[in-house]
């Protein structure tokens, strides 16, 4: 019972004995006033007893029809309030913008990866596509939920229970965001550097990173490993990467600021970085001279095109140069243009860590199958709005080491093959003179 009503009745009841003494010696004189009958007693007391009784049964009445207190928002679960619409609404709005910028900026980052700057950007360039959709939730809310499941690798059960919503609708509300962002989002982000412009700056940045001249990209490959596979498969041996898990693989070229301009995720696992590189369309577009780069040089009588650098594992081929020989047993020359190469290929390898040390879904894809090269281009398309905006850059992911033969030349690239071996001795001597007259 309330502790103000039972207060309340107490003073009452000293009131009573006030007004009406002979209550309060009642049982004395019931026990020692034998002679005396009940009828006598009660009538030689006053109205006080009935005057109270009254009092007090009206009081407990109200005290029992009383609603009992809402409870407060405190008490609400706080995987329900915290993850709520309104709560989101409340913080995403006024309150976002009063915050100190490197404050609010580290908040939004822990939670969905990105800045809020940034995060409103990806907001306004998918809010059209999300609105024609008919999503009964907010389109930033649906993208900040996406992006807190790329980011931190979150199952879609996981993300309902947090959410209040059915893991269904989690992973329909995540197919639509990065196949959004891999569609409409791609072509504007990801993107070969072919203008004058952006040319001259990719290649100057690589030569003053390994004093090799033109090279306009670095390219890479990743496997990103797949939690589960779906149990009708028919050959899902294919999957097994040369690590010993499940994945498919990611191609990627980046610049000297590490933001990639192209994306390739055409192959399962057990597919080696040559096999790959040759079933993509950057492959097909190189060998039929649809890409074509201005920008020519002359090293020794040989005309330098641009081109772009990769490891061991890929072919040699005209339009990309690879190291003589992996464990520096070549010529002063030949070694000194390796080491300038691996450090040009080092840009790669930094944004494929950065790559999955900012979006930790890629560490351990947990989505279908069919979605995984969208799930992964999305976050090819994030990093490159990350790095363009220079978020800061996370604790770098550290991939297996690179291993495996090198790659036979093809028949139909035997032309591109030797012309790339006579164009990397030309740039291996001309690098050994340059840097033996300093």
């Amino acid at each position: 019972m309330d502790h103000s009503f039972l207060l309340m009745l107490s003073n009452l009841l000293h009131l009573q004995n006030h007004l009406d003494p002979t209550t309060s010696l009642l049982s004395d004189t019931a026990s020692s006033t034998t002679a005396t009958s009940p009828t006598s007693l009660l009538t030689s007391t006053s109205a006080a007893p009935l005057l109270f009784f009254t009092i007090a049964s009206v009081l407990s009445y109200l005290a029992c029809s009383r609603p009992s207190p809402s409870p407060t928002p405190s008490s609400a679960s706080p995987s329900t309030s915290e993850f709520s619409v309104s709560a989101f609404r409340a913080l995403s709005t006024e309150r976002i913008w009063a915050m100190e910028a490197p404050l609010r900026d580290a908040q939004w980052r822990s939670l969905y990866g990105l800045s809020y700057p940034v995060f409103t950007t990806v907001v306004e360039k998918l809010k059209p596509y999300i609105t024609q959709s008919n999503l009964s939730l907010p389109s930033d809310y649906a993208v900040a939920m996406v992006l807190s499941r790329l980011a931190h690798g979150h199952s879609a059960k996981t993300l309902a229970t947090r959410y209040s919503l059915d893991p269904y609708l989690v992973s329909k509300i995540t197919n639509m965001v990065t196949r959004l962002l891999s569609t409409k989002l791609y072509p504007e982000f990801i993107k070969i550097p072919v203008s004058r412009r952006r040319l001259h700056e990719t290649t100057q940045g690589f030569e003053e990173l390994t004093s090799l001249p033109n090279i306009c990209g670095a390219i890479d490959g990743a496997p990103v490993r797949v939690r589960r596979l779906p149990s009708n498969l028919p050959n899902p041996s294919v999957y097994d990467c040369r690590h010993g898990f499940s994945s498919v693989q990611l191609q990627v070229v980046a610049d000297h600021k590490k933001i990639f301009w192209d994306v390739c995720v055409k192959a399962p696992g057990g597919f080696d970085d040559a096999s790959h590189f040759r079933e993509s369309l950057l492959y097909n577009r190189l060998t039929s001279g649809d890409i074509v780069w201005e920008k020519v040089l002359n090293v020794r009588g040989h005309h330098v095109r641009p081109y772009v650098v990769g490891d061991w594992c890929y072919p040699l081929l005209s339009f990309l140069l690879t190291p003589f020989s992996w464990n520096r047993t070549g010529t002063p020359a030949q070694n000194a243009f390796d080491e300038a190469l691996m450090k040009g290929r080092k840009v790669v390898e930094e944004a494929i860590g950065l790559l999955k040390g900012r979006w930790k879904i890629l560490q351990e894809l947990n989505v279908d199958l069919n979605h995984a090269p969208q799930t992964i281009v999305a976050c090819c398309v994030l990093h490159n709005l990350c790095q363009i905006a220079r978020e800061p850059e996370p604790e770098l992911w550290k991939e297996p080491e690179e291993s495996g033969p090198a790659p036979r030349v093809l028949e139909n690239e035997k032309s591109y093959y030797y012309f790339g071996e006579s164009l990397r001795q030309a740039l291996a001597d001309d690098l050994y003179q340059r840097l033996s007259s300093r």
